[in-house]
């Protein structure tokens, strides 16, 4: 410089204005799309991809990522081992595990409503076990599971802090068994199936038998009213055909029109009650005919009955 502070160097220095070094790098910063004011900056600074890698990376990112590599592939292992399920199986859930070691395990299950499930079973549905925690148990899950027992109609779950699970819930009513196919099955009063018949539970229950007979459960129930004192003794109704009922008492079947068959039935209960017709040695009444009643007899009745009609043989006739 010189003694009024002016610089007296070459024009063409490098980052000089309007040396060709400056030029240079307005030209190149204009290129890469930097403002015309970078350019000084971007002719005096190297660029960072220039820089060693180890100046460029930060330290112990290496390590950190070999680690996670190999932490990664051990998981991987203990998943495919079949480690991690029984793991899962003996202890639940890690999350599970880790809230039940924090306090928050479920200790406790309320269930109101329960009328003819037993608890086992509602608990095994909700998926509600030794291994569930308060804090991870999904309330909405548990309602959804719940709801597929076809016995349940409706149902809520909720949590008690810090250690207790409340279900209510409201059972459907079973109204009869129903036979088909060799299956039994619990239906409700409109035919809908709510179970199957695993006990002796539902053993009091109503019985018909026959496709369709649970659709015509009212029509069976109203025949079992129109039937007076002989109710008792019917123990089950088959639907044939899909247009009358056949119903089963002690061992006689008594068989019933498609039409009248509560007038049918109360024909039955006067001969009954006049004529004991029921404790004869029958197996079938038929009721089809509105003007008569057809029997059938066990074998041995009918050959007795055979037998005592054959004409003796007349006296003094040659053998």
């Amino acid at each position: 410089m010189d003694g009024g502070g002016r610089n007296v160097g070459p024009l063409s220095a490098p980052g000089h204005p309007g040396g060709a070094g400056f030029a240079r790098a307005l030209r190149d910063a204009v290129v890469a799309g930097l403002p015309r004011w970078a350019a000084p900056l971007a002719s005096g600074r190297r660029s960072r991809l220039a820089l060693p890698i180890e100046r460029r990376v930060p330290r112990h990112v290496g390590t950190l990522a070999l680690s996670t590599a190999f932490a990664v592939l051990a998981l991987g292992g203990f998943v495919a081992s079949g480690r991690y399920a029984r793991f899962v199986l003996e202890h639940g859930q890690p999350f599970d595990l880790a809230a039940r070691l924090a306090g928050f395990g479920v200790e406790r299950v309320t269930i109101s409503g329960i009328a003819r499930l037993y608890e086992r079973e509602v608990l095994q549905a909700a998926g509600i076990d030794a291994h569930s925690s308060v804090v991870f148990l999904d309330v909405n899950e548990v309602r959804d599971r719940l709801m597929r027992v076809p016995l349940i109609a409706s149902v809520s779950v909720r949590k008690v802090y810090p250690n207790e699970i409340v279900i209510n819930q409201v059972e459907r009513e079973p109204a009869a068994l129903w036979q088909r196919n060799g299956v039994i099955s619990v239906i409700a009063a409109d035919g809908t199936v709510i179970d199957e018949m695993r006990d002796d539970r539902y053993a009091a229950l109503p019985l018909v038998v026959g496709e369709g007979a649970n659709e015509r459960l009212k029509d069976y129930l109203a025949l079992i009213e129109a039937a007076g004192s002989l109710a008792e003794r019917v123990k089950a109704g088959t639907y044939v055909s899909g247009r009358r009922w056949t119903l089963k008492l002690d061992g006689v079947d008594i068989r019933l029109p498609e039409t009248g068959a509560a007038e049918a039935l109360a024909r039955l209960v006067r001969l009954e009650r006049d004529n004991r017709l029921l404790e004869k040695d029958i197996i079938a009444v038929d009721l089809r005919m509105p003007d008569r009643v057809v029997v059938r007899l066990t074998e041995e009745a009918a050959a007795a009955r055979a037998e005592s009609q054959k004409k003796p043989k007349a006296k003094g006739t040659a053998t």
